[in-house]
């Protein structure tokens, strides 16, 4: 095990390696936009005057005071696909909760997936159960925003927020992320995988899962990248990935069962691949529950990836959405997720400022090496690829 000070060294390098790489997700580097800036919405001033609907700050509506009247007075918030045990979402919606008792949060379907979302803000659009905002991988928060289906918005901290690691007209930026990992309960597997070319051991026969379908989950589309990095892919040819979890599937290893906290604590996925923050939960989840789960960062396939945030441009409740946004991007925010071991996208500036908890990043899983992200046109290239061969790979 690393020392406390090392620990936090690697764990800050996911968040230290966005600052200087602009390919992360293809954005533009941007302008640094002034406090009232507006971005795309063009019209709304900063004189309180715009509408939530068309505000592209907070400065839009007169100021974060005047944010929070207007989305109390909407009184909810419409969630989707947040599962509490997800990188700590369960207590940040309470802590949103509790600091907004006025605004009711109904939180829909929490086990969704990304492709889920987008279909929602889809189909309900007018109606007032459609979805306010959206937690997306960020393959899905490119195809939306391509779609024109996300509302621009800025955040207080937005300037904060390294320009690869938002859309350059603020309509989707990254906010938390981890590394692909494996995780293994080592009261059931007698000797845990640390890479992917373990996981074809014909020990591991039926053990092996991921966390959910890839050509609709962030975290299995993650899994299936990591896998090509492993084999002799990269971020422009992921077939290597969906090749390797043909064998897998074919020796018997690969189940075709969606890995949750209830399939962990059951024993029916002894193994999963999943973002680290996820696994290092059920570590905590699950001690003295007969679970004793171990995490690993694949040597060989290291894959590091945020996930975004947006704002549905037809939101039912679009003052209680932008508020949403500025909670998530807060120091309080940002450290909830670091409680719940995912990096946030604004580690690097609190570290410096002092803001970070230093105990959560302590805890974050181990990992070496710094963490490289493929451009735009590699992640569409490998999305389609996905949703053309992964069926019958797996078939």
């Amino acid at each position: 095990m690393l020392s406390s000070t090392a620990r936090r060294g690697a764990a800050v390098l996911l968040g230290a390696a966005v600052l200087t790489t602009l390919s992360a997700c293809g954005a533009a580097p941007d302008a640094q936009a002034p406090a009232g800036a507006t971005g795309a919405t063009g019209g709304a001033s900063a004189q309180g005057k715009a509408r939530p609907a068309t505000a592209a700050s907070a400065a839009d509506l007169g100021g974060m005071d005047a944010l929070v009247a207007a989305a109390e007075k909407e009184g909810r918030l419409n969630v989707i696909a947040l599962p509490p045990d997800w990188a700590n979402y369960g207590e940040m919606l309470k802590a949103f909760q509790a600091k907004y008792p006025k605004i009711k949060i109904n939180s829909e379907n929490p086990d969704a997936a990304s492709a889920d979302e987008i279909a929602a803000v889809k189909s309900r659009k007018g109606q007032d159960r459609a979805p306010d905002v959206l937690d997306l991988g960020i393959a899905f928060a490119r195809s939306g925003a391509a779609e024109n289906l996300f509302a621009p918005y800025r955040v207080t901290a937005w300037d904060k927020i390294p320009a690869s690691q938002k859309d350059a007209d603020g309509r989707w930026y990254n906010d938390y992320g981890g590394y692909v990992s494996i995780g293994c309960d080592a009261a059931r597997v007698g000797t845990c995988p640390q890479t992917f070319a373990d996981l074809l051991k014909p020990e591991y026969k039926g053990k092996v899962a991921l966390n959910g379908n890839p050509t609709k989950s962030g975290s299995a589309f993650g899994g299936v990248y990591a896998a090509a990095l492993a084999n002799k892919g990269s971020f422009g040819d992921i077939q290597p990935g969906i090749d390797f979890f043909g064998r897998l599937k074919k020796s018997g290893n690969f189940i075709p069962v969606e890995s949750t906290p209830a399939t962990v604590e059951k024993g029916e996925t002894p193994i999963s691949i999943d973002w680290d923050y996820l696994n290092a939960g059920y570590a905590e989840q699950f001690k003295g529950k007969g679970v004793d789960w171990k995490v690993a960062v694949p040597t060989d396939g290291v894959y590091a990836q945020f996930y975004s945030q947006a704002i549905n441009k037809d939101a039912p409740n679009p003052a209680a959405a932008r508020l949403w946004m500025e909670f998530l991007y807060s120091a309080e925010g940002q450290n909830i997720w670091l409680k719940g071991h995912a990096r946030p996208v604004l580690l690097p500036v609190m570290t410096q400022d002092g803001t970070a908890d230093k105990d959560a990043v302590g805890r974050l899983p181990q990992v070496q090496g710094t963490p490289t992200f493929p451009e735009s046109a590699e992640l569409d290239k490998a999305k389609a690829t996905l949703a053309e061969k992964w069926d019958k790979a797996l078939s």
